[in-house]
């Protein structure tokens, strides 16, 4: 069933490629497992998933050791600092740096380890009040910050869209994050790269892409529902 449910969503995101002229090969969907037991991870990789995204550091330090060692796992989940040290050199990714202290701490970890760590900073694009992330109108400022960090490399931007029961109401989320990505882009800062954008859940992915998300995180639509409603 989650290698019917992940074949169907690659196929979405094929189309909405299409329809947006762009190359399936430039967007990467990540399958988000947290809450869902290996089981179903292990049933998902064979379907062909190797990007996983977890909210909790504690499932993605109890997944793995037990799933194959070339999934890419990605932190897409709040990060406390006090869990950073546990979560540095094993994901490829932190999507949810919603603070210059969160970035500095991942730049102590990092530099003990003698690592560089891929993130993105999260942006509160629709201010809302339950969401973290920086304010569009900070981020600039914040990022300039950050990108003097030796051992940390902003990658992109990450948003959470609210959750809308009709996916075009988020399309002007995705169109502001979009054109301020282009816009940091084009500044070449140092350290910045700008080359993910990870924005689009289950509900609104396909509107995402069309507007230009480089990364996707689905877990509904592969893992079927949860025990409580959420927006992934």
């Amino acid at each position: 069933m989650v290698a019917e449910r992940y074949h169907a969503i690659q196929a979405r995101v094929e189309s909405a490629c299409k329809r947006a002229g762009r190359n399936t090969s430039d967007v990467t969907l990540i399958a988000v497992s947290k809450t869902k037991p290996v089981k179903l991870l292990s049933e998902a990789y064979e379907a062909g998933a190797r990007d996983f995204g977890e909210n909790k550091v504690q499932e993605i330090l109890e997944k793995y050791p037990l799933l194959p060692a070339d999934i890419r796992w990605h932190m897409i989940g709040h990060l406390q600092t006090n869990k950073v040290r546990q979560v540095v050199g094993r994901v490829c990714l932190i999507h949810s740096v919603d603070s210059v202290k969160l970035a500095r701490e991942i730049e102590k970890e990092s530099s003990k380890q003698d690592i560089v760590t891929p993130i993105l900073l999260e942006v509160n694009v629709a201010r809302e009040e339950s969401k973290f992330g920086f304010f569009l109108e900070d981020t600039e400022s914040a990022l300039k910050e950050i990108a003097a960090f030796p051992h940390v490399n902003i990658q992109g931007l990450m948003t959470i869209a609210p959750f809308v029961e009709n996916a075009e109401e988020n399309r002007h989320i995705f169109r502001k994050l979009y054109q301020f990505f282009i816009d940091i882009k084009s500044k070449n800062v140092d350290n910045v790269n700008m080359n993910v954008l990870s924005m689009g859940m289950t509900g609104d992915f396909e509107v995402a892409i069309e507007e230009g998300a480089t990364m996707v995180r689905v877990g509904t639509g592969i893992f079927g529902e949860r025990q409580i409603r959420e927006n992934y």
